[in-house]
């Protein structure tokens, strides 16, 4: 049943994204609402309860999150109120027609493993904090199997220690338990959303190893447990 309501879902998404795509290049002004609005539809389709543990910073400059399905994405752009942007492969803006979920409303693309991208994704970034929007990074890279935390890659480091910014560290546990992305099986479920304390990015200070640990602990502990 969970692989026949994958199914579903995915036939779903690539007519949804497609509709989402071109109203978000039609009415550029409501492209946050617009994608709030699909991502909302998406967790009712998909039967996602949502379980809190702390709060949403909305002041934060940048959040970061382990990273474990599709529906990690969804959820924030379904959550937050401020136009978010998020950093993602450019292996995903270069798929035919449905990279422009990423090109229509601006996100952070970044070519990994490249110097001279790592220059882009620093200017690129400036260019939403100044447009008042709050940066979304997966510093693990990839998506994992949702039990442990993989080693955080430099990017975050890199663009929150450079323009001071305030970091808050999110921990999504069961995602992958309503949607698995990769075998593409859908389960009705809680999702717990556990927030951290917002800490300010600085390079004296071992903040970005010290939320890793953190962030691996409070998944550790979730790990089996009914949110």
């Amino acid at each position: 049943m969970s692989k026949l309501r994958g199914g579903l879902i995915f036939l779903q998404l690539i007519l949804t994204i497609s509709i989402v795509i071109v109203l978000m290049y039609l009415f550029q002004k409501s492209n946050k609402s617009i994608r709030g609005a699909w991502a909302k539809l998406q967790l009712k389709l998909m039967g996602a309860n949502i379980i809190a543990e702390g709060t949403y910073d909305q002041n934060a400059d940048m959040l970061i999150f382990n990273h474990q399905s599709m529906l990690d994405i969804i959820i924030f752009e379904a959550i937050t109120t401020r136009d978010i942007a998020w950093v993602a492969k450019k292996e995903i803006a270069d798929i035919p027609w449905f990279g422009h979920i990423l090109k229509a409303p601006k996100m952070i693309i970044v070519e990994r493993e490249s110097k001279k991208s790592l220059l882009q994704l620093l200017k690129d970034a400036k260019a939403r904090l100044d447009s008042r929007r709050q940066l979304c990074i997966f510093p693990e890279g990839t998506r994992t199997d949702g039990k442990t935390l993989r080693k955080f890659k430099a990017g975050a480091k890199v663009i929150a220690e450079k323009y001071n910014l305030t970091v808050q560290p999110i921990v999504i546990i069961g995602s992958i338990d309503v949607f698995d992305s990769k075998k593409a099986t859908q389960t009705s479920g809680d999702i717990k959303i556990v927030y951290l304390p917002t800490v300010k990015a600085d390079k004296k200070t071992t903040w970005y190893e010290t939320t890793e640990e953190q962030m691996a602990q409070i998944l550790k502990e979730n790990i089996g447990r009914t949110p």
